[in-house]
């Protein structure tokens, strides 16, 4: 005797596994896709529900406020992407601009170059007094710069290349040591800052970078100064 098996109807989680793993035409677009998905389910389940104890409307309003959730961050995200887009395209159009223009970033190096050295000085609070020594590569102060009364924020500075007695020093690389006080206290926030010409832009996965031949790779946040 020979027995035959009715395969003409199935359980609601056979049902909802061969949905799963059937391959419906899907949208290239990953929000529509994933509305797709969640609603292909969503039928597949309400067809074939148990008649006796069918989904109540609270599991239905569930489900589809999680969709909704879903779908708005998958928008936001896709928002986001086309934002970063536009705002690295506009970064790099500004970055290209200051191509074989002088800036200055954080450093305490300086390059003299026929007896003209460009630096500056960086305050984030006002100071009574600043002191501005320059050094050669034996780390000996050959010059020395002070300052009253100075505000907050850049200030670039030059050096004629003289030392104390107004001796001509050789080009080369110095280096530069900043101290400043108010009240009588030191402050900590005062940093050198280095000068550079601005090269090339590049652009990659780390964003827009600036190419600065005597500093590094610069991105628009490193920049305090442009000259």
């Amino acid at each position: 005797m020979s027995t035959t098996v009715d395969t003409s109807s199935t359980s609601p989680s056979a049902a909802l596994l061969n949905t799963v793993n059937s391959k419906p035409k899907v949208a290239t677009d990953s929000v529509k896709a994933d509305t797709d998905k969640f609603m292909t389910l969503l039928v597949t389940q309400l067809k074939n529900q148990d008649p006796l104890n069918p989904l109540d409307n609270a599991q239905i309003t569930s489900q589809l406020a999680q969709l909704s959730t879903v779908t708005g961050v998958n928008k936001l995200n896709t928002t986001l992407e086309s934002l970063k887009a536009s705002y690295q395209s506009s970064e790099s159009m500004a970055a290209t601009n200051l191509i074989n223009h002088g800036v200055l970033a954080k450093g305490n190096t300086l390059a003299l170059t026929g007896s003209k050295g460009i630096f500056g000085v960086n305050l984030a609070t006002p100071a009574d007094t600043v002191k501005v020594d320059l050094k050669n590569e034996s780390g000996k102060v050959v010059h020395s710069i002070s300052m009253k009364g100075v505000d907050a924020g850049t200030l670039p500075l030059v050096w004629d290349g003289k030392d104390a007695d107004g001796k001509v020093l050789p080009d080369g690389k110095y280096t530069v040591a900043v101290s400043a006080t108010l009240a009588g206290k030191e402050l900590k926030d005062a940093i050198p800052l280095t000068f550079g010409t601005v090269a090339s832009v590049s652009t990659g996965a780390g964003g827009v970078k600036m190419n600065v031949p005597t500093i590094g790779q610069l991105t628009m946040a490193d920049l305090y100064q442009v000259l």
